[in-house]
């Protein structure tokens, strides 16, 4: 008998003896045991179904139905990666178990959502909408209702309307912004108390489309849809207003035909430089990290979309609008170069590196296929069958801000 099993109750030492005598787990019960940091989803959105991925492994673990309208869904993961949160464009809020492959809660919250975020502490998870305007934050773990904040604003014929919410990311200090499109406002909501602090931003640009924060949690940066420029809010200072930042930023003077809309929460931050997909324009912008003015436009294939920094900011992918949406590019942020045009399939939509930027997974919704793409060879690795893939998320944007 070993010294441990000596000190032990005559059972629990029995126990320990047996437990040795067995072998470290068969093949199942280590099959069964699975950490959540090489997991990810692929939302199919013309089936508004879920694929579970191994991003280590390259493969589908299972696919997950019934999620409604996920036409421009979005997803965020819990602060212990365990769950996905999926905010259909129906007003749909799902929570899934990456680790059961199930659906644990599901809510229709809205009629029309478009996207949300999970706070710093993640107990609250906060859903943007379009109809009824408004942010409205749930419980994490149980998607009970917590707050319901309506976008309300003066129109110019002094009634009250609601708004519709875009751009809603999470801030530290278990704060959520968001910005107002009608209505041309910024708001910053504090979920941090007892009860909901909403502090509003007025007159900050006409028709805020999309927004994104800047991965240290400062910096809000919203796109304007109605003019030229970008609103920033500094959340270290937020006395100071919002500011106007890359004045000629949008479709200048010859106001170009736009065919979709870049993301901004796709945009790069590598090598000292803030990289914007053009509006309108076959171009890579270039602006200066700390004040924002422009210093370079880098030519690219179309209507940039997603431009996107591989984790060590040494390369930038970028994909684009309709009708040149087949081809990706990849970009040498050193040399400010296009150094490779691959194809992945028809109607690229998403890119989504692995968390150390090893691997890069590309939708093709209209060939219906992910490819995952080493990032140093740029060589094809696997490629998965997917129904309409769209948007790809990994659970490392479970520790990241904005994400």
């Amino acid at each position: 008998m070993t010294p441990t099993a000596r000190r032990l109750p005559p059972i629990a030492a029995l126990l320990a003896l047996l437990a040795g005598c067995q072998s470290p787990g068969t093949p199942t019960e280590r099959e069964a045991l699975r950490g959540t940091g090489d997991l990810g989803v692929v939302v199919e959105r013309a089936t508004g179904s879920l694929l579970l991925v191994d991003t280590s492994e390259r493969s589908v673990i299972a696919r997950l139905e019934g999620l409604g309208d996920l036409s421009h869904a979005s997803v965020k993961f819990s602060r212990d990666a365990r769950h996905a949160f999926v905010f259909g464009r129906d007003g749909g809020l799902t929570r899934v178990d990456l680790l059961t492959g199930e659906i644990s809660e599901r809510v229709m919250q809205a009629g029309n959502s478009i996207g949300g975020a999970i706070s710093q502490d993640g107990r609250r998870v906060a859903v943007a909408n379009y109809a009824p305007g408004g942010v409205r934050v749930f419980d994490s773990e149980t998607l009970d209702p917590v707050a319901d904040i309506p976008a309300t604003y003066r129109a110019e014929d002094g009634t009250r309307q609601r708004a519709k919410v875009v751009g809603l990311v999470d801030a530290p200090g278990n704060r959520f912004v968001y910005s107002l499109f009608e209505a041309g406002e910024i708001h910053l909501l504090d979920m941090s108390g007892e009860t909901p602090t909403l502090t509003r931003f007025t007159a900050i640009g006409a028709q805020p489309y999309d927004a994104l924060i800047d991965p240290t949690g400062r910096y809000y940066l919203a796109g304007l849809f109605g003019e030229d420029g970008l609103a920033l809010l500094d959340l270290w200072h937020p006395e100071r207003g919002v500011q106007r930042v890359l004045p000629d930023y949008g479709r200048g003077e010859a106001r170009l035909p736009v065919y979709k809309m870049p993301h901004l929460e796709g945009w790069a931050l590598a090598n000292g430089s803030a990289w914007l997909p053009a509006v309108g324009r076959h171009e890579v912008l270039l602006a200066d990290a700390d004040d924002w003015t422009l210093v370079d436009r880098v030519p690219v294939h179309g209507q940039p979309v997603f431009v996107m920094s591989r984790p060590d900011e040494r390369q930038v992918w970028v994909n684009f609008a309709h009708p040149d949406n087949d081809l990706v590019q990849v970009i040498d942020t050193e040399s400010r170069e296009v150094i490779r045009t691959l194809s992945p399939g028809e109607a690229v939509l998403h890119m989504e590196f692995t968390p150390r930027g090893e691997h890069v997974w590309i939708s093709a919704r209209d060939s219906d296929r992910v490819r995952v793409y080493d990032t140093r060879t740029l060589e094809v690795l696997a490629e998965l069958s997917s129904e309409s893939p769209s948007g790809i998320f990994f659970t490392d944007r479970a520790h990241r801000i904005g994400l």
